[in-house]
C-alpha cells in the first residue's frame, strides 16, 4: 500500500545541508495501525506530511498502491485528500467561521453524502466524543481538547482508508486519550489502515507496529502484542 525507499528531506543552505530524514525505508500494508516514535525533531511529523502528500522528499521513491505518489498531478493530490487520506493535526486546524457541527460536516458534503445521512452521522459521533452540548459553539469558544475532539471526529466521520494522526491525543486528558485510542482501534480493526505520530508509549502500544526515529533514522520498527490482522473491506 505505502512503499518508502531511500527517502530522504533536507535544507540546504550556504555552507551545509541539513537533513531532517535520511535514508527512511519504509512500508506500510493495508490494515496496519502504526506508531511513529522519536524525540522532538527526530523527523517524525515530516516523514508523516510525506506519507500524507502534503510535502515532498528532497530524494527518494514513494509509492502508494504501486503508483508513484511523487508523480502524482494537483487534481489526483486533491482526489487523495478528499476520498482516500484523512489528517489529525496537531494545530487542529478548525475553521473558525463555522460551529463545531458544521466542522465535523464538512467533509461529507465534499463526499457528496446525503442531508439525512449527514445529520445521523455527525449526530453519532457528537454522542461519542460527549460534544452534543457544544454542537453550535465556535473553535474560540472550546478548549483545546475540546477542539482536538472536533478534529479527531471530522477526520475519522468519512471512514477515510488512511488516517494520519499527528499526536491525536496530545491535547486531551488521560480518560480522553484512552477513548480515542480505543476508537482508532476499533476502526483499525474495521479495516483502517492508520499512521500515527506520538510521544506516548502506552498509547504507542495500540498500534501493530512501532517505528523510532531518531535524527531522521530509522532505527528501531518492532511489532507489539496487538499485531493481528485486520478485517480489510
Amino acid at each position: 500500500m505505502i512503499h518508502l525507499s531511500n527517502i530522504d528531506k533536507y535544507y540546504d543552505s550556504k555552507f551545509q545541508r541539513t537533513f531532517v530524514l535520511k535514508a527512511v525505508n519504509l512500508e506500510v500494508k493495508e490494515g496496519e495501525f502504526v506508531s511513529i516514535m522519536g524525540p522532538s525533531g527526530s523527523g517524525k511529523s515530516t516523514l508523516l506530511n510525506i506519507i500524507g502528500l502534503l510535502d515532498a522528499p528532497s530524494a527518494g521513491e514513494y509509492s502508494l498502491y504501486e503508483k508513484s505518489a511523487l508523480d502524482l498531478k494537483e487534481k489526483d493530490r486533491v482526489a487523495y485528500h478528499r476520498n482516500f487520506m484523512s489528517f489529525i493535526f496537531q494545530a487542529y486546524h478548525l475553521i473558525e467561521e463555522m460551529t463545531v457541527y458544521e466542522n465535523i460536516e464538512t467533509p461529507l458534503i465534499y463526499k457528496g453524502v446525503k442531508s439525512r445521512d449527514r445529520q445521523a452521522m455527525v449526530a453519532e459521533l457528537l454522542d461519542r466524543f460527549n460534544m452534543v452540548a457544544k454542537k453550535d459553539l465556535f473553535p474560540q469558544q472550546l478548549s483545546g481538547g475540546q477542539q482536538q475532539l472536533v478534529g479527531i471526529a471530522r477526520a475519522i466521520i468519512g471512514k477515510p482508508k488512511l488516517l494520519l494522526a499527528d499526536e491525536p491525543t496530545g491535547n486531551l486528558q488521560s480518560v480522553q486519550g484512552e477513548m480515542i485510542m480505543e476508537t482508532l482501534q476499533e476502526l483499525n480493526r474495521e479495516g483502517m489502515t492508520i499512521i500515527q505520530v506520538t510521544h506516548n508509549e502506552l498509547f504507542a502500544q495500540y498500534g501493530k507496529r512501532v517505528i523510532r526515529l531518531e535524527d531522521g533514522i530509522v532505527r528501531g520498527d518492532i511489532s507489539t502484542k496487538n499485531n493481528q490482522p485486520a478485517m480489510v473491506k
